[in-house]
C-alpha cells in the first residue's frame, strides 16, 4: 500500500483487451505510484485508489495513467493497494526470462529479440532458426542450477548519456523515454536496461520449467517457458487431468497413451462401420421411393444422423430429371446440412430460396444446390414451398 495525492482527473473511455463495448470511465495521474504501468513485454498492474479498483495502467511519457470506473478529486490523498499475487507472477516470470535469455545467449550465442507475458505462459523469440530438445534440456537446467545458487538481482539507474550504458543489454529505449534509465543486474550473469518489475534474489523464481520450442518469424524460434508459481499450478492442473484419466481409462497414468490409443482405434472402426451403414441406408430409402406408385415429382427426408454424402447417395439412387429432392441431415434444434436436388432451372431458382429461409448458406451447380442450415426447424416453410412450386409447375396434379 501507499498513500499519495491525484493530481489530475479526466473522463475517458477504455477498450476492454478481449474486445468489446468501450468501458466509460476517467484517467487518473497521480503524485507517485507503486502500479506499473505496461511496456517492456510486461503486461500492467492491477490494484485499488481507495476502494476504486484500477482497471488498466498505461504510460504517457513520464507519468502513469490509471484507468478508473469512478471519478476521483483532484488534490485528494489517497491510498493506493496494489494485487500482490499478480505483480508477484509478473515479477517471477519477468526474471525468469532475463535469466533464460542471458543464459541462453552465453551457452548457445541465441540472441533474445522480444519477449511476451501471457497469462497462461511466457514466450521468448530468440533469433535462431532453431533450437534443440538438448538444448532445452541443458539450458533448463543450467537456469534452474543458477537459481538454487541464489544469485542476488539488483537495480541501479544511470544517467541515459552514462558510457556504462552502452555495455548493457539492451532492446532500446522507447522514443518518449525521459529521466535516468533503470538497470537490472543479476550477479554475475546478466545486466540489463529495463523498467519492469523483478524478484531481489533468483531463488525466488522458485523454479522454471521450459516446455519447449515453436516455430516463430522467420528464422526466429519461440521459447516457452513457466516461472515460479505457474510451475505449481500446472502441476496441480495436470494431476488432476491425471486422475480424472485414471478413473475414466480404469488403468494408471503410465498406461493412459496406449489405452487412447486403443479407444482411437475403434471409433475409427465404428465410424467407418457407421458411415457403411449409412450408405446402404440411403440406397434402400431410395429404392422404397422408387418402387412405390405414387407420383414422384417431389422427395423429401430429414434425418438426424448423416451427412453430405449420405444426402449425395439418395440423390444419385433417385435420379433429378423429373423428381425435386429435398434432404436434411442434424439435429432439430441445431444447425445441419441441406441438400436441394432436381431439374436444373428448378433447383437454380429454389436453391437461394431454401437457404433463406434455413438461415443458412448456400451454392450449386447442375441441378445441386447444398449447404449448412442454421434453423432446421423451418424445414416445414420449405416444404410448403417446394409443394406450391410443383404444383403451379403442374396445375392438374
Amino acid at each position: 500500500q501507499f498513500t499519495t495525492r491525484v493530481v489530475s482527473c479526466r473522463a475517458a473511455e477504455l477498450r476492454p483487451e478481449g474486445g468489446g463495448e468501450p468501458v466509460r470511465g476517467f484517467q487518473v495521474v497521480l503524485e507517485d505510484t507503486i502500479l506499473f504501468p505496461e511496456g517492456g513485454g510486461q503486461p500492467d498492474d492491477r490494484g485499488l485508489i481507495g476502494d476504486v479498483p484500477v482497471l488498466r495502467v498505461t504510460r504517457r511519457g513520464p507519468e502513469a495513467v490509471h484507468f478508473v470506473p469512478a471519478a476521483l478529486e483532484p488534490g485528494a490523498e489517497v491510498l493506493l493497494s496494489l494485487d500482490w499475487e499478480r505483480r508477484f507472477d509478473h515479477m517471477q516470470q519477468h526474471s525468469g526470462q532475463h535469466l533464460i535469455s542471458a543464459v541462453a545467449e552465453q551457452m548457445f550465442g541465441f540472441k533474445t529479440t522480444s519477449w511476451e507475458l501471457g497469462r497462461q505462459r511466457s514466450v521468448i523469440e530468440l533469433d535462431t532458426p532453431s533450437v534443440t530438445a538438448e538444448q532445452v534440456e541443458a539450458l533448463e537446467k543450467s537456469v534452474n542450477e543458477k537459481i538454487r545458487d541464489r544469485v542476488p538481482v539488483t537495480v541501479r539507474e544511470l544517467a541515459a548519456d552514462d558510457p556504462e550504458v552502452e555495455t548493457v543489454r539492451s532492446r532500446g529505449l522507447p522514443d518518449d523515454h525521459v529521466g535516468p534509465v533503470r538497470v537490472v543486474d543479476i550477479e554475475g550473469i546478466d545486466s540489463n536496461l529495463c523498467c519492469g518489475t523483478h524478484v531481489s534474489n533468483l531463488s525466488d523464481l522458485q523454479v522454471i520449467k521450459l516446455l519447449g520450442v515453436e516455430k516463430g518469424k522467420k528464422n526466429k524460434t519461440n521459447l516457452v517457458f513457466l516461472a515460479g508459481n505457474r510451475v505449481l499450478k500446472s502441476i496441480e492442473q495436470s494431476h488432476s487431468t491425471e486422475k480424472a484419466l485414471t478413473s475414466l481409462l480404469k488403468n494408471g497414468p503410465g498406461e493412459h497413451v496406449e489405452a487412447v490409443k486403443r479407444l482411437q482405434s475403434s471409433v475409427k472402426l465404428l465410424q467407418k462401420n457407421n458411415l457403411n451403414l449409412l450408405r446402404d441406408i440411403a440406397v434402400l430409402i431410395a429404392r422404397d421411393f422408387k418402387n412405390k406408385p405414387a407420383p414422384k415429382q417431389l422427395f423429401i427426408l430429414h434425418r438426424k444422423e448423416g451427412d453430405s454424402e449420405f444426402m449425395n447417395i439418395i440423390a444419385n439412387e433417385i435420379g433429378t430429371e423429373e423428381t425435386l429432392l429435398f434432404l436434411t441431415v442434424g439435429d432439430e434444434k441445431e444447425a445441419g446440412l441441406f441438400l436441394l436436388a432436381g431439374p436444373a432451372e428448378a433447383v437454380e431458382k429454389l436453391g437461394p430460396r431454401v437457404a433463406e429461409l434455413l438461415g443458412g448458406k448456400g451454392a450449386g451447380k447442375r441441378g445441386r444446390f447444398q449447404g449448412k442450415a442454421a434453423k432446421m426447424s423451418r424445414r416445414g416453410e420449405v416444404q410448403a414451398l417446394l409443394q406450391e412450386f410443383i404444383s403451379h409447375q403442374n396445375p392438374g396434379a
